[in-house]
């Protein structure tokens, strides 16, 4: 869909944006739309909307892919520019974006993830002097996601996406972990620390319950189905758990929900049927909209065993929902831990088997969970995550001098 997105004239007369002369004109740019881009789909999208609302003028560029027509809808009432790619789709080439980029006129450019060539044509566009450059690399400077197809990433560095990165105006980190990684990367270009954020579901009546087991507790994964999530080690964990704690066991069920990257989906089906678990775990498949509000809805509890995380929509999601949590560090939501919201866990099979069953077991569950939806309805709400954003973008517009620096940036270190 190429249709060009509100004007700021048209947005300024909006009863939901402000004037005209307080707009920014922002466009983000990311390589897809869909939830093929797994939590940037969540978190891009509503931070987007979340803009649009208090009146900026938001243009969103991607690059198609096969769920791009199904999910488009859910950015209404924005309308993202979906380009055509060129070479394989993995490496991120759209001709057509470097001129929708000079068209534009925008105040700042906002990259999100990094490793494809579209950060080649966000480069060209800042050294053209047409304006400044933010960049979120969303966890992918971490050192599992460095280490993982370190060879391809080794080659996009040194082409194209160090010298990206440390041209940038400003980068912005998720929390102060990912801003450390961006550091022990080299780079010093000043950084904001936001956030993600989500929506408390206020509903009062839930949407009906899903198609799994009924009758027991429901331990629930959504998300990416990827090495990283440690998948593999919570089957593992779970046939322990089982063999260990039959009576707990028992009482809990496992969904694993998400879409296939990379194949990953058909080695957790064997690793399910070889552990014997065909009758405790459900592999529900993609969960998105209604469907994934009621698996959230009626869930006892979530996880999520990762080696790497920038910052999971899906904890974040948990918790609004009033889920107790159950997560490793590498999360990288240290807030949940401190304020009781989430349980400490392992990637490592056995201890990880021995976590569950504590966690699983514990009287504290109920409470974690609400402790969760405090730390969202507090911390999380995207319009204040919005508001932050909009101030670093003023200052970015502004030329950055460092004395006017918003109080997220930390600069060189």
């Amino acid at each position: 869909m190429n249709e060009a997105a509100p004007s700021p004239e048209t947005r300024a007369a909006s009863p939901h944006g402000r004037a005209a002369e307080t707009a920014l004109s922002i466009a983000l740019v990311l390589g897809s739309v869909s939830h093929r881009g797994g939590g940037l789909f969540n978190s891009v999208r509503a931070s987007a909307l979340a803009l649009y609302a208090q009146g900026h003028d938001v243009r969103v560029f991607s690059i198609v892919d096969e769920a791009t027509e199904q999910d488009l809808p859910a950015w209404a009432p924005l309308r993202p520019e979906v380009l055509p790619f060129v070479g394989p789709r993995a490496l991120g080439y759209a001709p057509g974006l470097g001129s929708m980029l000079r068209q534009g006129r925008f105040d700042v450019v906002h990259q999100h993830g990094i490793w494809q060539a579209f950060s080649v044509t966000v480069s060209r566009w800042r050294r053209s002097g047409s304006g400044p450059v933010m960049i979120s690399p969303r966890g992918m400077l971490d050192g599992w996601a460095l280490a993982n197809s370190k060879e391809k990433k080794v080659v996009a560095a040194t082409l194209w996406e160090r010298a990206n990165l440390s041209g940038a105006t400003c980068l912005h980190a998720l929390n102060a972990a990912e801003a450390d990684a961006m550091r022990a990367y080299g780079l010093t270009n000043p950084i904001a620390v936001i956030p993600n954020g989500t929506d408390i579901d206020d509903t009062p009546a839930p949407p009906p319950a899903p198609w799994w087991p009924m009758g027991r507790k429901v331990l629930l994964f959504l998300g990416r189905l990827h090495p990283k999530k440690g998948l593999a080690e919570l089957i593992e964990a779970w046939r322990l758990v089982r063999n260990r704690n039959p009576a707990l066991a028992r009482q809990w069920h496992l969904v694993v929900a998400g879409w296939d990257d990379g194949g990953h989906l058909d080695k957790l089906r064997v690793a399910i049927a070889e552990a014997g678990l065909e009758d405790a775990v459900t592999l529900p498949g993609i969960l998105l909209g209604e469907a994934k509000r009621a698996a959230y809805a009626h869930a006892d509890a979530f996880v999520l065993p990762s080696y790497s995380e920038g910052l999971p929509m899906s904890v974040l999601e948990a918790w609004a929902t009033g889920l107790p949590v159950l997560m490793t560090e590498a999360c990288n939501l240290p807030e949940g831990f401190v304020e009781k919201a989430a349980m400490r866990i392992s990637n490592a099979p056995g201890q990880l088997a021995e976590d569950l069953a504590t966690a699983l077991a514990s009287p504290t569950l109920p409470a974690t969970g609400a402790a969760g939806r405090r730390l969202v309805r507090e911390r999380f709400g995207w319009d204040g995550i919005a508001r932050r954003h909009v101030a670093v973008y003023r200052w970015m517009a502004n030329g950055a001098p460092r004395e006017a620096a918003p109080a997220c940036i930390c600069h060189e270190s």
